[in-house]
């Protein structure tokens, strides 16, 4: 078993996910517990994750410096890797900063850094370094900005990372983590299974004869959960659609074949486009935006749960990426609000069930799969709860919606056209709240700009930037500003993350 020590790193919970894929058993705790769990648990390994925090920030998380007089190997992330380094005798300054893929060198193949390459790239997100080594300890590798990239000291097994090996766009990550814990700690592999019938089971045992209404948007997350909910209580699943107007064209009907046609539930639809849009009108801040349509979301369930007396469970899809985003440990940053979990009352009348809430995307692929739904269902792009609220820079009118779904359906059509759609994550269309100035028909406009994001990713706590052909841009831009009125520039947006998140919102 190995022990993560959560200092609040937005991918913290990765490092988990890919020691369970290696068939690693792990268990998280806080810094503050870190004497106490080790004593409880005996672990053959510990990880001292990212953070948002600087060491020198007051009040900034550590642990016990008797930590490093044990005998346990400790392998530090990023944040970890600098508490480690200042409690034993090293430096930290706030110099270099690196945000995004950097290529790491490694000039010794030692231990955990018994690599397929001697350079490859690398997930940094950093803003102190590590300036001098704490005794004992030598560099491995580099970057072409932060010296001590990489370090051991193999006597103690102590070893440092300034990069996110845990991230699934760092190069070698997985197989940096399996040396840590098979040549290193001694562990066996094992890999887990993941088994849907137990999901099941434990939905039947916590839901028991009550009513589940369950929120669904036709995407892959609240699909999944409702077809695992509804094979543990049948006809005692309510799904609700709400028609908020947020979403992309046509999800209406898609929402009628599955629930009506696949997992045969009575499926409720309510139409609340006016109350969205009368919620919206003059918001501008995002989180108010998000929190705002959680919210209204929310009401609307209560209201139909008056319909229903014996409903006592609300159930949504939320997946393990949602909750990272929403502050889900101790020590993390809030990025920002989820649809889901940042806009739920305090008061919540129902029991709130979220059988997905620890699983990734990819995860959650792969149980849909599982439990017999379509591959068109199960390998459907991401769409964000709030919907085109938060693809809406500024205030959501009418006019923008109605801009916004004819440039969203642009990217679409064209994406599918060149057979690449079904080979990325996610594409889509952003309505900025930038304007600039254009010639159409001989005659000045300043309109405004309508920006494009497709990345890949297989978890979304990391992505790339996709490369899409020339041509194919040219086509989406071409069509955008000829068929979509009043948009006078298209702009593509190559950012990786981190830094930036998926949404723009």
């Amino acid at each position: 078993m190995i022990l993560i020590v959560d200092f609040g790193s937005q991918t913290a919970h990765l490092i988990g996910r890919r020691l369970r894929d290696l068939g690693v058993v792990s268990e998280y705790c806080h810094p503050e517990d870190v004497i106490q769990k080790i004593q409880e648990l005996r672990p053959k390994g510990i990880i001292l994750s990212g953070g948002p925090s600087s060491v020198y920030d007051v009040g900034a998380p550590t642990v016990d410096p008797t930590l490093f007089s044990l005998t346990t190997p400790i392998l530090g992330i990023c944040y970890g890797w600098q508490l480690m380094a200042q409690l034993l005798g090293g430096k930290v300054e706030n110099t270099t900063k690196e945000y995004g893929p950097e290529l790491l060198r490694i000039s010794k193949f030692s231990s955990i850094f018994c690599l397929p390459q001697h350079q490859f790239p690398v997930v940094m997100s950093h803003g102190d370094s590590v300036t001098k080594l704490p005794p004992g300890f030598t560099a491995i590798a580099h970057t072409a900005q932060v010296r001590f990239a990489g370090v051991e000291n193999a006597n103690k097994k102590f070893y440092g990372v300034h990069f996110h090996p845990e991230a699934d766009h760092t190069t070698h990550g997985s197989k940096l983590l399996e040396n840590f814990v098979v040549d290193v700690c001694g562990e066996t592999l094992a890999p887990l299974l993941i088994d849907p019938n137990a999901l099941i089971q434990t939905i039947k045992k916590t839901v028991g004869n009550s009513k589940v209404i369950c929120a669904v948007s036709g995407g892959v997350d609240s699909t999944v959960a409702a077809f695992l909910i509804g094979k543990a209580i049948g006809k005692n699943l309510i799904p609700v659609y709400v028609d908020s107007g947020l979403m992309r064209p046509g999800t209406e009907q898609r929402v009628r074949h599955i629930f009506t046609k696949l997992i045969k539930a009575d499926l409720v639809i309510v139409n609340a486009k006016k109350q969205f849009m009368k919620a919206l009108k003059g918001m501008t801040d995002p989180e108010e935006k998000r929190k705002t349509v959680g919210k209204l979301y929310i009401d609307i369930f209560q209201k139909q749960a008056n319909k229903h007396k014996d409903a006592t469970f609300l159930a949504q899809g939320t997946i393990y990426s949602d909750v990272i985003e929403s502050k889900g440990s101790k020590h993390a940053s809030h990025i920002k609000s989820h649809h889901n979990v940042g806009g739920l009352p305090k008061d919540l009348k129902f029991q709130l069930i979220e059988p997905l809430r620890t699983f990734y995307k990819d995860e959650v692929r792969k149980i849909g799969t599982l439990v017999g739904l379509p591959d068109m269902i199960v390998s459907e792009q991401v769409f964000p709860g709030p919907g085109y609220a938060v693809r809406i820079r500024g205030e959501v009118t009418e006019e923008r919606l109605d801009k916004i779904k004819q440039a969203d359906s642009i990217v679409v059509e064209e994406m599918k056209k060149a057979n690449l759609y079904d080979k990325i994550f996610m594409c889509f269309a952003i309505m900025t709240d930038a304007y600039s100035t254009a010639v159409k028909g001989d005659g000045r406009v300043f309109a405004e700009v309508v920006a494009i994001r497709s990345v890949d990713s297989k978890d979304v706590m990391t992505s790339e930037w996709t490369r899409i052909p020339h041509e194919v841009l040219h086509a989406m831009s071409s069509r955008i500003v000829n068929e979509v009125p009043h948009v006078s520039r298209v702009v593509y947006d190559i950012t990786t993350k981190p830094p930036a998140t998926m949404e723009w919102e």
